[in-house]
């Protein structure tokens, strides 16, 4: 079994507009996930450093960033980072160039893991439904060429409001999406707009929204989380 995890971290500025990297790793630890995918991974403006510093990443936690060999001082690109385990095994990374209205951007990882095997997607789609329909036809393709030698997994901050239209649709031709549930405002929550989804071959045992006094916080998003077994 695996445990995965999507968490928008608003760049560390938590609801007391704070930022408070600090609260970040505090609230990934209580989540305990093998991986992570990040969305507003790093800051905004300048030289868009990472908005958790590395060392503070491998001091206080048990995961480090897939490097993405970007930008020096990020954690990802376009905001979107992995976080694993230190004693995973990182096969592939790459970044992905998705059709976009305002920027953005998608990553991929492949992992071994507690002796399984799986790609790993990670993403933050755009405002307006028609590019997020866009991104998903982009990455739902890329993601069908990593399926075809081993599992995946494809988390993010979808910005789809819909129950399960839009871009939902699209993923939902290819993918299982897992009914994590409500993540958007973390202190009211009235939108499921982080997904997790995976193959077919992947079995999703549990999954759900990582509620605590922490996380509510830490960031206007809540993370969700899956324990999903891999064939």
């Amino acid at each position: 079994m695996l445990k995965v995890a999507s968490y928008n971290i608003h760049k560390a500025v938590g609801t007391d507009r704070r930022r408070n990297p600090a609260r970040i790793v505090d609230v990934l630890n209580e989540i305990d996930a093998d991986i992570i995918a990040l969305q507003e991974a790093d800051r905004r403006f300048g030289a868009r450093a990472a908005a958790i510093p590395e060392k503070l990443l491998e001091m206080n936690s048990d995961y480090r960033a897939i490097p993405l060999d970007v930008q020096t001082d990020s954690m990802g690109w376009h905001g979107n980072a992995l976080l694993v385990r230190k004693s995973a095994e990182v096969l592939e990374h790459d970044i992905m160039h998705i059709p976009y209205l305002e920027p953005r951007g998608a990553v991929m990882a492949r992992f071994e893991i507690n002796g399984k095997q799986l790609a790993v997607f990670g993403m933050h789609l755009d405002l307006s439904g028609l590019w997020r329909r866009r991104q998903a036809a982009a990455i739902v393709k890329i993601a069908q060429q990593q399926e075809q030698n081993v599992p995946v997994v494809l988390m993010g901050d979808l910005n789809e409001w819909s129950a399960a239209s839009g871009c939902l649709k699209d993923f939902s031709r290819a993918f299982q999406i897992v009914d994590c549930g409500r993540s958007f405002h973390s202190r009211s929550p009235i939108a499921t707009l982080d997904r997790i989804m995976h193959s077919h071959t992947i079995q999703s045992l549990a999954g759900g929204v990582h509620d605590s006094s922490a996380a509510r916080k830490a960031s206007d998003h809540l993370p969700v989380w899956a324990e999903i077994a891999v064939d």
